[in-house]
């Protein structure tokens, strides 16, 4: 009874969800209060509704209930309970309840918090949303239903995708959904503005917070996605370009872009129409990564294959919600103001360099993920396209940016002394030079790029520093009227340093880790040891080990100082999963300080040997630690004064509205 129960509360909510968007928009075309507060209590209801179907999928999981087709196909009864849970999102019809599970909870919130937001545009906004959750829902009822029933009921059901059984499962997709579907809030309110018609500083100081969640949640996203990949698979590699990873970094590229543009046009009311573009386009790219991994046109470990009828209706909604939006803004485009002048040489000027580059870096990964889809459609010709290409070409583009960051917030507004700015940064600057010079004396002289690789993340993260240097007036102020002035800086002042900071350093990992950390194939019997960056690795022999729905043998490993004293010990492993008859490679990773010493078993040969590939991977945490410190530095911007006390609150005396007809 509970499956029928999700299932009809899935129908009910896309009925709400088409009232929540139609009424709304006839009643801000009329000016109609009652039409308009129609909204409000439809995203609240269409989110309880959709919850309560989430939460009938995952009892149907937790029992095992296996009349249900969705849960024969992802799970176990011998599962463990929490990839019970977590296995209701790694398949296809359950990520998309979870996408509009979040979709419906952005709406509450929108409704909960926008009562400082102008009738017509909160009604306008809800409305938007609607149509993307009527989309959804009409997607989930028509082609991906999670409340099938098979008749008859298996005994036993078909297991989840191993690789999936994890626990970076539990936090990569909702991260990565609230990050994606946190976008759609910039969309809708980009589309309302352009069906009222005005667009000022109002509006960008009421997007930011939302803008500034989502961002932090897709960084979130990408991070432990990339931080999974790396220990699951076995491979030694942190990132790949495959083209779903390449689905998820375009938004947030170009959603990077908007948080820095939504600056300007709050601050100094410029950059109105571009803004509103990239609203539209970083939602339009997280629908495109829908599309990438739901339509069946790519194969990866990330993806969905399915069937061509849903990848139909996934480009359907595809070409509704951008070519609708595109076509909006260019009919509506010329009638809005573009804002205030500024001087190139200033903090506007800084932060649309930032938005040329972010945007170039965007259209590159997105040709270079879509062409040869492209091509193969047009042609039947199949070509790949990797990690050369992409770093031939983003690469560059990134390094005149990250040159660029230490300056920006350094500038001034409207017109900015890039000399006074410089003789700031000189300091920085030598130090950055200081640790170039380092890196070829003491490491390798050979290594040039990688010298002026580490460099350019120390001119990064120091730079960074003195931007709350220079604010709390360090150098210029006794220190006892510096420290008290360091202490009342805004937040926003601490979050923006931290999150340029952890940009720097999480090049500094991936430019140390790619220089440096070496790989090596040997063949291990027992009791052999080889010699592992400074230490010798001793393989101790394997052990059989059975898990709840899993068999494994584990290979056992020492990490001995040079004297012989132990210093780690590490367990590899091959695992079998016997219900999907699959095979997965678990990974040994010893963790000193920011480095890490990576095993992996590779097939056993004739006499008892073992290959086993071994990865010295220095300075490799400080990649997720950097995206850590920029989630922190967000999460402070966000708790900024100015951005919680939101736009002014509406004048208290009310507009009149239009009566509506038959009322008493």
């Amino acid at each position: 009874m509970s499956v029928e129960i999700g299932h009809f509360a899935l129908v009910l909510a896309l009925a709400l969800a088409l009232v929540q968007s139609l009424l709304p928009v006839v009643g801000a075309k009329r000016n109609d209060f009652r039409l308009m507060s129609v909204a409000e209590p439809c995203a609240a209801a269409v989110f309880a509704l959709i919850l309560l179907s989430s939460a009938m999928l995952v009892r149907a999981y937790v029992a095992s209930d296996f009349s249900v087709l969705n849960v024969v196909e992802n799970s176990h009864s011998l599962k463990p309970l929490l990839f019970k849970i977590t296995g209701v999102w790694g398949n296809h019809e359950g990520s998309m309840m979870l996408w509009v599970l979040i979709l419906s909870f952005f709406s509450a919130l929108v409704a909960v918090f926008g009562g400082n937001l102008p009738n017509t545009l909160r009604a306008n906004v809800l409305a938007v949303q609607g149509w993307i959750a009527t989309a959804f829902l009409s997607f989930i009822l028509f082609t991906s239903n999670p409340f099938v029933r098979v008749i008859p009921a298996p005994i036993e059901g078909q297991d989840l995708n191993p690789i999936l059984q994890d626990i970076g499962l539990a936090i990569h997709p909702p991260l990565l959904y609230l990050g994606y579907v946190g976008f759609s809030v910039c969309f809708s309110f980009a589309v309302a503005a352009l069906i009222d018609g005005r667009v000022d500083a109002a509006w960008a100081r009421w997007v930011r917070p939302w803008t500034l969640t989502a961002w932090i949640f897709l960084t979130g996203g990408i991070s432990m996605g990339s931080y999974w990949a790396y220990y699951e698979l076995g491979w030694g590699g942190w990132w790949f370009w495959d083209p779903v990873e390449n689905a998820s970094f375009m938004p947030w590229l170009i959603g990077t872009a908007l948080l820095h543009s939504a600056i300007v046009m709050e601050k100094r009311g410029a950059l109105k129409i571009w803004t509103i573009l990239l609203a539209l386009l970083t939602f339009s790219l997280s629908l495109l990564g829908a599309f990438l991994v739901r339509s069946g046109v790519l194969t990866s470990v990330h993806s969905f294959a399915t069937d061509p009828g849903r990848g139909l209706f996934i480009l359907a909604i595809l070409v509704f919600f951008i070519g609708g939006s595109l076509t909006l803004f260019a009919l509506r485009a010329q009638t809005l103001t573009t804002g205030t002048m500024f001087q190139p040489v200033s903090r506007e000027g800084a932060l649309v360099l930032n938005n040329l580059f972010l945007s170039t870096a965007t259209a590159t990964v997105l040709i270079g993920t879509l062409y040869p889809l492209l091509l193969e459609a047009m042609t039947g010709t199949k070509i790949s396209v990797g990690a050369p290409f992409f770093n031939m070409t983003f690469g560059p583009l990134m390094i005149p940016l990250l040159a660029a960051v230490p300056f920006g917030p350094l500038l001034a507004w409207k017109r900015g002394d890039l000399y006074a700015v410089a003789q700031r940064l000189m300091w920085v600057f030598g130090l950055s030079l200081v640790s170039i010079g380092l890196v070829l004396i003491l490491v390798d002289p050979r290594a040039v790029w990688a010298a002026f690789g580490i460099g350019l993340a120390a001119w990064v993260i120091l730079g960074s520093l003195m931007d709350i240097v220079t604010k709390a007036g360090f150098g210029k102020v006794e220190l006892s009227r510096a420290f008290p002035r360091l202490l009342g800086l805004p937040r926003s002042v601490f979050g923006t340093a931290l999150a340029h900071m952890g940009l720097g350093i999480t090049l500094l990992g991936v430019v140390v880790v790619t220089s440096f950390g070496t790989e090596q194939v040997v063949i291990m019997k027992q009791g052999e040891s080889v010699a592992f960056s400074g230490y010798q690795l001793r393989y101790d022999g394997q052990q059989p080990f059975a898990g709840s729905n899993y068999t494994e043998d584990q290979g056992l490993f020492t990490l001995l100082h040079q004297d012989g004293r132990v210093a780690n010990k590490v367990t590899a492993a091959k695992r079998f999963y016997p219900a999907r008859n699959m095979p997965t490679t678990e990974a040994g990773i010893i963790t000193r300080g920011v480095n890490q010493y990576y095993v992996a078993l590779g097939d056993a040969i004739d006499g008892g040997g073992m290959v086993v590939r071994l990865w010295w991977k220095p300075f490799v945490t400080l990649i997720w630690l950097g995206t850590v410190a920029m989630i922190i530095g967000g999460f402070l911007s966000l708790m900024d004064r100015r951005l919680r006390v939101g736009a002014p609150a509406k004048a208290s005396a009310k507009k009149p509205v239009k009566a509506v007809s038959g009322a008493v």
